[in-house]
């Protein structure tokens, strides 16, 4: 007898299940090229375990995805404000269970070579999420869905796997209360399972053990609720937690706040980032990402790879320099980070430094690696408290309320190995001047 359903052993989820129709996007051009893409772009150099993939990545998504929508979608944990957004049609919830689990599989085909390592370097108005909607919009991805039983209109799956936020920087496109929701599953600033996944797995094979949470806890305490009143849209759903799963919830924003500071705002992990980025502005043509569809399943971390193994061994191939900092390790070296006591002083601290540094020892011999605060605090979401209240997540919980959880921020100077030493002396002897003659430069 045939078999309808399948499993593959993961990682962290111990199982992930799928059907005869998600096993055939799973085997396409497309999602067969996840297993060529680097989950942590080059992290593997400074991390050793690190050297997963975009492809168990979209698979533990998939899995996490129905996890979440058969728990808000059970009848019980239903708000009777919520439960008319839903038809409570079989067919109609297992259509859209269908759709999510396909969207959240397939969110991430889009990505570039080292994944986010260098995706400023597509033309202008191109991200990976809009590379993701043009393969799910080509013949292969089309026909898959076409011919499922039933069929899967690709536009349900678009949006689900890039959400309205990223989609409509592209495009203008209308979405549901319940697509919104669906959307929200994947891709949400809170309790996204594409979130989830990454934490979860960034952790175990980076060895940075802060990523872990509760995340069962946190799944089963998910509910749909509407938004608290006081907002312009009352009623309006959102994805939200009972009472009882927000200190999973605060957890998993520690969580957050631990990863982006130990492991992705990592120094080493980012100068690799930009030596990576300098390789590829001389390798690529004319310096950018293809868009077109048969280029972009062309390219992977292997082509890109190969391409750097050989100019590091050929001092006329182009990129030369650069692919030989990251094959012999020569990466710059941090000369200076933000600190609070000079941001008294300078509020562009870094910027000054970097400046004052570029003209003493050349442009080419320094780097800048600047992001400052995101301005906006942690996500906030609805939570229903014991007494069937509905409020935000900052007035339920006193760590996001208060904002005890900090964020992680970048300013670092780096400079070339060789100069690290001498610019250091220098720098020493020259801050407090350096701070204070461009405060105020731009």
């Amino acid at each position: 007898m045939l078999k309808t359903t399948h499993e593959i052993r993961d990682a962290i989820h111990v199982f992930a299940h799928f059907d005869n129709d998600e096993r055939d996007l799973i085997n396409s051009r497309p999602f067969q090229r996840l297993r060529s893409i680097h989950q942590l772009a080059l992290t593997h150099l400074v991390y050793p375990g690190a050297t997963h993939r975009r492809f168990e990545h979209s698979i533990g998504v998939m899995e996490l995805a129905s996890r979440v929508f058969d728990v808000v979608t059970n009848r019980y944990n239903l708000q009777p404000k919520i439960a008319d957004i839903i038809e409570w049609d079989q067919i109609h919830i297992l259509y859209w269970r269908k759709v999510l689990r396909i969207a959240a599989l397939c969110h991430d085909i889009g990505h570039l070579p080292f994944s986010h390592a260098a995706e400023d370097l597509l033309p202008n108005g191109w991200n990976h999420e809009r590379l993701t909607v043009a393969a799910l919009r080509g013949d292969e991805m089309q026909s898959l869905l076409g011919n499922m039983k039933p069929p899967v209109n690709v536009e349900d799956v678009v949006k689900l796997a890039v959400g309205e936020r990223e989609l409509s920087k592209f495009e203008q496109t209308a979405y549901t209360a319940w697509e919104r929701v669906l959307a929200e599953i994947i891709s949400g600033e809170a309790f996204g399972v594409d979130r989830i996944d990454y934490l979860l797995r960034d952790s175990l094979h980076s060895g940075v053990a802060y990523g872990r949470f509760d995340h069962y806890r946190l799944i089963d305490t998910l509910r749909i609720l509407p938004v608290p009143e006081g907002e312009d849209e009352t009623d309006r759903p959102a994805l939200g937690v009972d009472a009882g799963g927000i200190h999973s919830a605060e957890a998993l924003m520690l969580a957050r706040y631990f990863m982006f500071s130990q492991l992705y705002f990592h120094s080493v992990r980012r100068i690799y980032d930009l030596h990576l980025k300098d390789f590829l502005k001389v390798w690529l043509p004319n310096g950018l990402y293809p868009t077109d569809y048969k280029s972009h399943l062309a390219i992977t971390d292997d082509e890109v790879s190969a391409g750097m193994r050989i100019a590091a061994q050929s001092e006329d191939a182009h990129g030369h320099i650069h692919a030989k900092r990251i094959a012999e390790r020569r990466h710059y070296k941090v000369l200076y980070e933000r600190n609070p006591d000079d941001l008294k002083k300078n509020v562009d601290a870094v910027k000054a430094v970097f400046s004052a540094t570029c003209e003493k020892y050349g442009e080419n011999s320094v780097k800048c690696d600047d992001l400052p605060p995101n301005p906006k605090r942690a996500p906030h979401f609805p939570v229903c408290e014991y007494d069937g209240r509905i409020v935000w997540s900052h007035d339920a919980s006193s760590i996001l309320r208060d904002n005890t959880i900090p964020q992680a921020v970048i300013g670092r100077v780096y400079v070339e190995p060789d100069k690290r030493d001498e610019a250091r002396r220098w720098l020493d002897g020259h801050l407090s001047v350096i701070l204070e003659s461009r405060n105020g430069e731009s």
